[in-house]
């Protein structure tokens, strides 16, 4: 139960192979820096609605080998979200399937309320349900749909922990280990902690380090 500020790819390149249960992550995908351009951020490197920096965004071109290390260090028949934008989507789905992974579905979350955006402003976003193997959901009438009210004033692009609970409940079990390479907020990793998981994450933001780290002290 480890929290590392180090490159998300580099991390996950040190870690054994086929040592890991479950991975539920948000990486500051590319297309954030048009929504940053045209939403109330407009390029800030500091977050006017919280005091952390805004963080370094992911290129992607370097998804191919996010997602084939992903790949590699889960177990057999587990699972992988990722959080993103329908761009985004489009980038990811094929590099992951090219990796090995079966791709089922993009969950919608309904953040019951609208956000940035210059036409239509959004009020979901995607999360990419991958599996590697075989494994069977906790509860199949879970719906795709998940409400969950997005986090005000909180660190830059932060999720609501509950929401990443209901994800940990359905792919893993008490005791398994869930990593976050891209752990920002720490939501991931608190919820694991929540439901007696173990846990592990990386981020290159020291700002981001501070934070989680003083959210799972207490």
């Amino acid at each position: 139960m480890n929290l590392f500020r180090q490159d998300a790819v580099e991390w996950l390149a040190n870690l054994p192979s086929a040592s890991v249960d479950l991975v539920i992550t948000d990486p500051p995908y590319e297309s954030l820096e048009k929504h940053r351009a045209k939403g109330t951020t407009t390029r800030l490197k500091h977050s006017k609605a919280s005091s952390n920096d805004w963080f370094e965004i992911f290129p992607n071109s370097r998804f191919t080998a996010l997602v084939e290390q992903i790949y590699r260090v889960l177990k057999p028949n587990s699972h992988f979200y990722l959080f993103c934008d329908q761009e985004t989507m489009f980038v990811v789905k094929p590099l992951a399937e090219a990796a090995g992974f079966t791709f089922w579905k993009p969950l919608v979350w309904d953040k019951c309320a609208i956000g940035m955006g210059y036409h239509y402003r959004a009020r979901y976003e995607f999360i990419l349900f991958f599996e590697k193997g075989k494994r069977k959901l906790q509860d199949l009438g879970m719906p795709d749909v998940l409400q969950e009210k997005r986090v005000w004033r909180g660190y830059p692009t932060e999720k609501p922990v509950p929401l990443i609970e209901n994800l940990i409940i359905q792919s893993s079990r008490e005791g398994d280990i869930v990593i976050d390479p891209f752990f920002g907020s720490g939501a991931t990793l608190v919820a694991a902690k929540n439901l007696k998981r173990l846990w592990q994450g990386a981020d290159l933001s020291q700002s981001a380090l501070e934070h989680a780290a003083k959210r799972l002290r207490s």
